[in-house]
């Protein structure tokens, strides 16, 4: 039996309040209604703004001690943990995961990184510059100091896409939070409930009114989120093409922007890679979240020499991977989110044999699945860095895989593309192998599968078209600041 998920309302200035439109949200691996979510227009994001800017400008929260924050903030952790299983029931049925990648890296990660920040936040806000002394003009010296002020940037808009949604809107709440920021929360509308149950955190700890504030909607809301110069920073994550219609918003009232963009991040295996292991990395790097995910890896670079033994081993992995509902523990890859979604990954499986790449597997809808969006794991060869196919951001479970001659050939293919977002590279020679790295144009490249899970010290973000800024670690906490220079002289 579906369980059926049920809100309140929106969630703002502390209150729930109700809308007259709501959105059936479906299950993407069942198509199952698994509830209906409220519907935000703008007099919604109005009243969030003005909350807001209140709560920022004239609330306790910016003024609080951060000891004070960070225990409001870890007790909004307790509450989130107490209600683990509920959540990641939740990232099943409304995102579609499997129930690993829920447990651990859409639910654990974010939980993790989320402890991190509030740690770290007590950070002095307030350092000293070097004293200096300096002729006066009369004769003397005057000695000069200075103190380094980071304080809160203000209203911070968080819009967020489908794929991993609790993992991000977690990952852009607290850090803006556990500075004294306050935030207006914007989810997908493919994904609301992941969103609103931070309504519900907020008021089970009593986090002061308006400091959070949860709006749903569509274009609408969002453009109004990036236009409003009550508003003083936006945090994106989502496609290049609305990160681009963003910063065109933003514009005018010259906002602070923290855009985690799309990617097209490029694998790299040596001659002397272990093949087991670059296989299996690669197969995560389509596969995970059926391949919604900026930072996977779906150019897989591979020497000549190795070239089909490495075809022939993945093809044997990819081959093996169940496809269906994520519900069940033994599924290896589910649903896209809807058909949209799964109608892209057939238009460029067509596109890329039109261009004249090998379809080695997949390329269709698995009969065996269900009824879901599902799309079967799809690999091609022969394929040119040039192709659509190896050039554009699919979002979906399809990878590519291009021969190179030697290393130079190598690092200009990863860095032949508009996107620099992640990276890999699996070799034995892991000297040479980080001397790659830091020729390649991108935010991160792992060597021989890194370090096995995201450090929550590690800043993530990328280059190019793949955005700017940096989310999680110091890097990511500072983004929600700015520096104040306050300086002066001993008479």
């Amino acid at each position: 039996m579906t369980q059926t998920y049920k809100s309140r309302g929106l969630y703002i200035d502390g209150e729930w309040i109700p809308t007259d439109k709501h959105d059936a949200i479906i299950n993407p691996a069942t198509l199952e209604m698994i509830g209906e979510a409220p519907v935000g227009g703008r007099a919604h994001v109005e009243d969030a703004l003005a909350a807001a800017r209140h709560a920022f400008d004239k609330g306790p929260w910016p003024r609080m001690l951060q000891a004070e924050r960070q225990a409001v903030l870890s007790a909004f952790l307790d509450e989130i943990e107490r209600r683990a299983q509920e959540i990641i029931n939740l990232i099943v049925a409304e995102a579609g995961s499997t129930i690993s990648l829920a447990e651990y890296h859409q639910y654990g990660t974010p939980v993790r990184h989320a402890r991190h920040s509030v740690a770290i936040s007590s950070r002095p806000a307030v350092e000293p510059l070097f004293v200096d002394s300096f002729p006066n003009g009369t004769g003397g010296r005057t000695l000069g100091a200075g103190a380094l002020s980071r304080e809160p940037v203000g209203v911070v808009s968080a819009i967020t896409p489908y794929n991993f949604p609790f993992f991000l809107n977690l990952g852009k709440i607290i850090p803006a939070m556990a500075v004294g920021c306050t935030v207006i929360l914007k989810p997908s509308p493919y994904t609301p409930f992941e969103a609103l149950i931070f309504g519900e955190i907020a008021e089970a700890v009593g986090l002061p009114n308006g400091v959070l504030n949860v709006v749903t909607g569509g274009m609408d809301v969002g453009e109004a989120l990036t236009t409003d110069p009550r508003v003083d920073l936006v945090t994106f994550t989502g496609s290049d093409t609305v990160g681009a219609a963003i910063q065109a918003q933003s514009a005018p009232t010259l906002k602070r922007l923290l855009l985690e963009l799309g990617g097209k991040s490029a694998l790299i295996v040596r001659s002397d890679a272990d093949l087991d292991k670059a296989t299996s990395n690669g197969l995560a790097g389509f596969i995970t979240h059926c391949g919604q995910g900026c930072g996977l890896l779906t150019r897989h670079l591979v020497h000549n020499s190795i070239r089909k033994d490495y075809v022939d081993m993945i093809t044997r992995k990819i081959d093996a991977i169940k496809v269906g509902n994520p519900a069940d523990r033994s599924v290896g890859m589910g649903p896209l989110i809807r058909e949209a979604a799964r109608a892209r990954s057939e238009k460029y499986t067509d596109i890329a044999l039109q261009e004249g790449a090998t379809l080695v597997t997949g390329g269709g809808r698995p009969s065996e699945a269900g009824a879901g969006f599902f799309y079967k794991p799809t690999l091609f060869d022969n394929v040119k860095n040039s192709f659509r196919v190896a050039q554009e951001e699919i979002f979906g479970p399809i990878a590519v895989v291009i021969g190179f001659e030697d290393d130079e050939e190598a690092v200009a293919l990863a860095n032949d593309s508009e996107f620099g977002l992640a990276g890999a590279i699996f070799s034995r020679d892991v000297g040479g192998a980080y001397e790659m790295a830091l020729r390649i144009r991108t935010g991160a490249v792992a060597l021989n599968g890194g370090a096995g899970r995201m450090s929550s010290q590690a800043p993530f973000g990328g280059i190019k078209r793949s955005g700017y800024g940096r989310e999680y670690g110091m890097e990511g906490l500072n983004e929600f600041t700015y520096m104040k220079n306050i300086h002066f002289h001993a008479e």
